[in-house]
């Protein structure tokens, strides 16, 4: 197969020659690219009363002008030749065509055209020159219908030339038809013979998708490939993403002897960057330096190959060694350094790059833009933001695109907003980006109104935008929206598994668990997310039972958990007290090398406290080799929730002392620690620091936090002058606070006052109506607790019933008030009988019946405080565990007075530790006494 030739030479009309040495040294100016001296001895000899120079003297000027793009002395060139006639004479079109090449190379497809149209006789050479002129362009669709009007004259056949440039001008539009079509002609003309013809059909097809064709006419070749036809293969498997067989073709390339190029290297080094094979990539470089050709091109395919494979010192070292760098050199560096995540490291960069002479480009704005985003420096990036402007490059879509997300990182949305208003052209990514933005910072109503009008714009919903929509609906925890959503990505086929997994979870955080189970279980493919999902589903709800029993089913699926499942299940695991569970997945945490740091260590101190094991928390927390703020407040809050205050003030100065400053929820740990342990002057002192040191502004929790601690400690009216003080309206959690405390203190008055507020401010809180009912029952107002409890039922709002667990070997036994369900109910009974009667005789119990609000008996209310679902729970624990065995109970409600005094007297009589979490805090029973001090 015979490679087609280079264009032949063309015959010149017969003149007299000027002398040989005289175009020797025209021609010789050429090859030393001397432009200007070339223009003035060709001007020279055409000056009127000297024999017209030759056609190939214009031709040698003409092709120096192309090289240079120099289009003014390329006019000058085409002005000498109609003037002296040459043009005129040029019967062949040997000038005309050189004149066609250089207007294509130089970009001026009109100039070009003209020309053409004005030739009396076009040859191949002509046509094929337009041809070139139209791609040179980028005009690739006018190159084929060039190609087209060249096939319908009866001029000229296309040779191998024209093919091999409408081919390639197929594979720019991603025609494979026109380019089947361009094939067929190759085969009947018998040009496919032709290694120019044959490569390009292989780039056409790899460009238009076709690899499978591709690679035919590829091994169809056989012996006559050269190293452009490997080249051309291993390109079109890198294009569509067949790296594996893009690295076989090279393998096959080197075993038959062909010796690569900078193409090949660059191809395959991308195919290393992509597969991150670093190895192979180094044997490349090896390869390259050895043979010692090292161009720019392959310089920077290193630098790349290095940066994709994590590699910044080697990607560095090449970038050093490159003698004469360029914009791809530096900008490759740069976006090393941001694809690393070394954001502070690009910024330096940046700055070595300006005072060698670079100025910012395109993609240099872009990576600078990305760095400072995600180092939060929002003043840095308006000063990008401004040179883009100055430069006028803000008007580039990707540029724009990357303002937006730079904005948004530095949590500047209206900024993002500006720059999205701004935009003349808006694409696909534009719009998901605003959406995004909106419904990352909680403008959910915003997020919204953009995505309809995305649609009403025309622009199609992909998963991604979706995505971002779903965001909104998470936030507004609409669930008629969330349907609406839901069907329309069904209808559209918009689902794939991540958005799946992602409604799932939004269902859950919707309080919709029946829905969420619904597509968990229609779904034939379920990965990790999946199940994890549907875990933090159940988990969220309070169906930990459900969330525990699923995670088992995952295992038994042969699912592995990674550490975000292991998180979610450690969480439920916190909320049922279920201990022996949590060390079974604390000894597959060890197991599975899982590293004890971040979310995972944090969790596992949730979870032993939870479950009332501070020992092990406190073990989990001093081995822990990198504790961050949320480690510390997770040993915060688990201190104060078992009653050790001043132990969670200790932590709180050992944290600061390691320079971790504290956040919102540290501060919120640490006065919930101070508010049950009586601590109101530390209270006070660390909330006034919260505002004063740190600059942090209270939230609605901290403020409650310091009224429940004022008013648990007897001052409520000091409380109700702390909320008149507020800076900002106080929410129902304030007021739920102040009347939880007047209750216990019995100031009924300030209590009316906080009703009033607490049901104005939530009346669909069943919580709220359940609180107000038991202050009316204390004061014996019974007419208003019947209004309260009918304004719940005409409302269909239940309160949740009271009910206890605890967990034995490896089950979780769960009790609700006079509960006769459990299968050992008659055995409990009887057991609670007897240890009622018990601490009457010997320690001197007497039911306290003012903690039953119901207008009955005292018969009745005796009865009602035995059947407290904690008492079953105790009397279970003591017939099933051995003498001595500590007992570990957990309960939904707040422990009330009465069960709190029989819980101390059974710990002291049956000579049990017994540990009772219940709503607020825990409280460790032993010998008699309680951890909480009677305060709780």
């Amino acid at each position: 197969m015979a490679t087609t030739a280079a264009l032949p030479s063309h015959p010149t009309p017969h003149r007299k020659l000027p002398p040989a040495s005289a175009g020797a040294s025209l021609r010789q100016l050429c090859k030393d690219g001397d432009l200007r001296e070339a223009l003035r001895q060709l001007a020279a000899r055409s000056a009127r009363g000297r024999a017209p120079p030759p056609t190939d003297h214009y031709g040698w000027v003409l092709d120096l002008v192309a090289a240079r793009r120099a289009v003014s002395e390329g006019r000058q060139v085409h002005a000498l030749a109609v003037a002296t006639g040459a043009l005129g004479d040029d019967d062949a079109g040997f000038l005309a065509t050189k004149l066609l090449f250089m207007y294509g190379k130089c970009g001026r497809l009109p100039d070009a055209r003209r020309l053409f149209d004005g030739m009396p006789a076009r040859t191949v050479f002509s046509w094929n020159a337009l041809i070139g002129a139209c791609l040179s362009s980028g005009s690739t669709g006018e190159a084929v219908g060039v190609y087209r009007a060249m096939r319908a004259s009866a001029g000229a056949a296309p040779d191998g030339c024209t093919l091999a440039s409408v081919l390639k001008a197929c594979g720019a539009e991603g025609d494979g038809r026109c380019g089947s079509e361009v094939h067929g002609l190759a085969v009947k003309s018998g040009l496919d013979r032709s290694t120019l013809v044959a490569n390009a059909l292989v780039g056409m097809y790899a460009k238009c998708g076709l690899l499978d064709p591709a690679l035919r006419v590829f091994e169809w070749m056989r012996d006559g490939r050269d190293v452009a036809s490997w080249n051309s293969a291993i390109s079109g498997c890198v294009q569509n993403g067949m790296f594996l067989e893009a690295l076989d073709l090279f393998r096959r390339m080197q075993s038959d002897g062909f010796s690569m190029n900078s193409y090949t290297t660059v191809g395959v080094l991308q195919v290393c960057a992509e597969l991150a094979q670093l190895n192979h990539g180094r044997e490349l470089h090896s390869a390259l330096l050895k043979c010692g050709t090292e161009f720019n091109i392959q310089c920077n395919a290193l630098l790349v190959m290095y940066a994709r494979c994590g590699r910044v010192d080697s990607a560095l070292r090449v970038f050093r060694e490159i003698g004469d760098k360029d914009y791809i050199s530096w900008n490759s560096m740069l976006s090393c350094y941001v694809q690393n995540g070394l954001y502070a490291e690009a910024i330096d960069f940046f700055g070595e790059m300006v005072q060698n002479g670079f100025n910012p480009d395109h993609a240099c704005i872009v990576s600078l833009l990305s760095a400072v985003g995600h180092l939060g420096r929002l003043i840095n990036g308006r000063e990008v933001h401004a040179y883009a402007v100055k430069q006028r490059l803000d008007s580039d879509l990707q540029i724009s695109n990357t303002l937006m997300d730079m904005y948004i990182k530095c949590y500047s949305v209206e900024c993002s907003a500006r720059v999205f208003d701004k935009m003349r052209i808006k694409d696909h990514v534009s719009w998901t980006t605003i959406i995004a933005c909106y419904a990352q910072s909680s403008w959910y109503s915003e997020a919204i109104e953009k995505y309809r009008t995305a649609q009403k714009e025309g622009i199609k919903v992909d998963p991604m935008m979706m995505g971002s929509f779903l965001e909104a609906c998470s936030g507004l925890k609409s669930i008629s929206l969330l349907k609406q959503v839901h069907s329309y990505a069904i209808r559209n086929g918009l689902l794939d598994l991540v958005l799946k997994n992602r409604i799932i979870d939004i269902y859950g955080e919707c309080g919709e668990v029946c829905y969420a189970l619904n597509i968990f279980e229609m779904l034939g493919k379920k990965d990790i997310v999946t199940w994890t999902s549907m875990v933090n589903c159940f988990a969220e709800n309070g169906l930990l039972h459900e969330a525990v029993a699923l995670f088992g089913k995952m295992l038994n699926a042969g699912i592995q958990p990674d550490s975000v499942a292991l998180v979610g299940i450690l969480g439920a695991i916190a909320g049922l007290s279920s201990l022996t569970k949590g060390k079974e997945i604390h000894g597959f945490l060890i197991r599975g090398k899982f590293p004890m740091e971040g979310a995972v260590v944090s969790s596992l101190v949730d979870m032993y406290s939870g479950c009332g094991s501070m020992n092990y928390a406190l073990k989990v927390f001093d081995e822990a080799k990198c504790k961050d703020v949320i480690l510390w407040t997770a040993m915060i809050n688990a201190t104060g929730m078992h009653g050790h205050g001043k132990q969670a003030i200790d932590i709180f100065k050992r944290m600061l002392e390691t320079g971790v400053s504290p956040d919102h929820v540290s501060f919120l740990a640490l006065l919930y620690a101070c508010s049950h342990s009586k601590l109101v002057d530390e209270g006070k002192f660390y909330l006034d620091m919260m505002v004063s040191k740190y600059k942090l502004q209270p939230w609605q929790e901290h403020y409650a936090c310091v009224v429940d601690l004022l008013g648990r400690s007897g001052q409520t009216e000091e409380a109700y002058k702390f909320i008149k003080s507020m800076p900002l309206e106080p929410k129902s959690v304030v007021w739920c606070a102040l009347l939880g405390a007047c209750r216990i203190h019995k100031n009924h008055e300030l209590a009316m006052v906080a009703t009033d507020k607490l049901l104005e401010l939530e009346p669909d809180n069943p919580g709220n109506y359940v609180l107000v009912s038991n202050v009316f029952a204390e004061m014996g107002k019974w007419n208003n607790v019947k209004e309260v409890r009918t304004r719940m039922t005409e409302q269909g709002l239940r309160k949740d019933p009271a009910c206890s667990w605890i967990e034995i070997g490896n089950t979780v036994h769960t009790f609700t008030a006079r509960d006769h369900s459990h299968r050992d109910s008659q055995a409990i009974h009887l057991k609670l009988a007897e240890i009622t009667e018990k601490l009457r005789k010997e320690g001197g119990y007497v039911e306290d019946t003012s903690f039953v609000l119901h207008d009955v008996s005292e018969e009745e209310k005796i009865d009602l405080l035995h059947r407290h679902s904690e008492r079953l729970a105790i009397s279970f624990g003591l017939i099933s565990t051995a003498s001595g065995t500590p007992l570990r109970i957990a309960k939904n409600l707040r422990v009330c007075g009465d069960c709190h005094e029989f819980t101390k007297l059974v710990s002291k009589l049956f000579e049990r530790e017994i540990v009772v979490r219940d709503a607020n805090r825990f409280h460790h029973f032993s010998g008699g006494s309680c951890s909480c001090g009677d305060f709780w």
